[in-house]
């Protein structure tokens, strides 16, 4: 989707770069409003009849989807850096994670259980049914992962998804697709529609016999979404923009803090909405942790992501590449590492910036980028309302060895996930989800499933007939 609704779109092709050395690596179609509206008829004919499978028979083809998947894992991650410029090591994690989704997915399948609840005169239980057919706009800058987040859990619980790739990384999200039917999936049930957001977005979004968006992206144009899933009361799970924080107070290990502190906003060249792109650090160990951190960021291995050895490739296009030297003051200072120059590819070098106003534009927007701001602090109270200082509330991270501590800033920062003495924010098996601007509603973890039913209540009757009051 797009802010620029009001654009035609006149191309029926997208063109796929490779971000390194900007060739084309391969042209498809792009959906229409009629390709989507024929796709949405498939999927509610293919959604009848996986829904009424046993459960048992669902998970069984699920894990052997996964099965496929695992089988193509190092085709799916030598795609995944072609089109999205992702380093090699992190393109084979992406492809395993899409095989453990599925896994975990299939386990829930029978396990997705209502509940009986003690009433007068009868038995209550309630039902976990499929939504129908699951629209799933997934982002170009973590591909195979987030678009699996949604279908895994989808596809288990009964439901149809049809998956609009990003139109900068639609190839893994297609071969997918591909495995899916090869796997055993019904024909229709997991579609996949490259296109325009403002075209085939929009047209899933608004499509009357969708029943539920699942969308990542940005804040703004997640804000569109809500607002067209309202008017159908169509229920959207939104996961939009972080600028999550990195405290480092003076107590923690600082030498293992500044070790972790590249990767914690480098990784996929900053492209990452958990990027910790706002580091704190107590005044007093400020210096002694700028010191540390220096040598650490100028030794990152930028470069061809096909590489085994390289640790960050380039940003996915130009224009993002211009939107990330727009907030990069010409006269800043800090820490910079490098990156390749003068050729082709969209590269931006790691950078650190130091001496920024904590309201600065590139303190408080999120750069989706290899950028990184330092600002001091006094002391927790202070730690806490610098952290909460934006209108993200994504991710974060603190540093610290006083237990008592790390739960009291933990309970204070407004975020929805946070690590200690880590920067893992992402698990298959715990919910993911933001506070405020940062999106709505939670994805992964156990209830993942839930998130894609609705709840029956159904009452039988123990009693005659005659007995019965009125009718509620």
């Amino acid at each position: 989707m797009s802010h620029e609704s009001h654009k035609t779109y006149e191309s029926h092709e997208l063109a796929v770069l490779n971000p390194a050395t900007e060739e084309v690596v391969a042209t498809v179609p792009a959906a229409s409003a009629a390709d989507v509206d024929a796709a949405v008829a498939r999927a509610a004919r293919a959604q009848t009849t996986w829904a009424a499978l046993a459960p048992g028979d669902r998970a069984r083809l699920l894990r052997r989807f996964a099965t496929t998947v695992d089988e193509h894992l190092e085709e799916l991650a030598r795609l995944e850096v072609r089109q999205a410029g992702h380093v090699l090591g992190n393109a084979r994690w992406e492809a395993g994670n899409v095989r453990d989704l599925l896994d975990y997915a299939a386990g829930g399948v029978e396990r997705l259980t209502g509940r009986q609840i003690p009433v007068a005169g009868g038995l209550d239980v309630t039902l976990l049914e499929p939504l129908g057919v699951v629209g799933v706009i997934a982002p170009w800058n973590f591909p195979m992962p987030i678009a699996a987040w949604a279908t895994a859990p989808a596809l288990a619980a009964g439901n149809a998804v049809l998956l609009k790739p990003a139109e900068t990384t639609p190839l893994t999200a297609l071969r997918l697709a591909e495995l899916a039917l090869a796997a055993g999936l019904p024909e229709g049930l997991f579609q996949v529609l490259p296109g325009h957001g403002p075209v085939a977005g929009d047209a899933l979004v608004e499509h009357p016999d969708v029943a539920k968006i699942v969308f990542t992206g940005s804040t703004a144009v997640g804000r569109q979404v809500a607002a067209k899933g309202a008017a159908l009361l169509k229920p959207v799970t939104l996961e939009l923009g972080g600028k999550s924080p990195n405290i480092v107070f003076a107590d923690a290990d600082i030498e293992a803090a500044a070790a972790a502190t590249p990767m914690s906003f480098l990784d996929n060249s900053g492209q990452d909405c958990c990027a910790r792109t706002r580091i704190l650090v107590q005044r007093s160990v400020h210096d002694r942790f700028l010191e540390l951190l220096a040598p650490a960021i100028e030794a990152v291995r930028v470069g061809d992501p096909a590489d085994e050895n390289t640790e960050m490739g380039p940003l996915i296009s130009r224009a993002q590449l211009e939107r990330v030297r727009s907030h990069v003051p010409a006269d800043a200072t800090g820490i910079r590492g490098k990156a390749p120059e003068g050729g082709p590819g969209f590269w931006f070098p790691p950078t650190v910036l130091t001496g920024v106003d904590a309201h600065a534009r590139v303190a408080v927007e999120e750069v989706f980028g290899p950028v990184a701001v330092v600002l001091p602090f006094d002391d927790e109270a202070d730690a806490i309302r610098l952290a909460n200082a934006t209108a993200y509330g994504l991710s974060g991270s603190l540093w610290t060895r006083d237990v008592g501590r790390a739960l009291r800033v933990s309970c204070a920062v407004r975020a929805g996930n946070l690590s200690v003495n880590s920067h893992a924010s992402v698990r298959y098996w715990t919910p993911f989800g933001g506070f405020k601007q940062s999106g709505l509603g939670r994805e992964l973890g156990p209830d993942a499933l839930t998130a894609f039913t609705e709840t029956k209540n159904v009452f039988i009757s123990s009693t005659p007939s005659s007995t019965e009051g009125p009718a509620q």
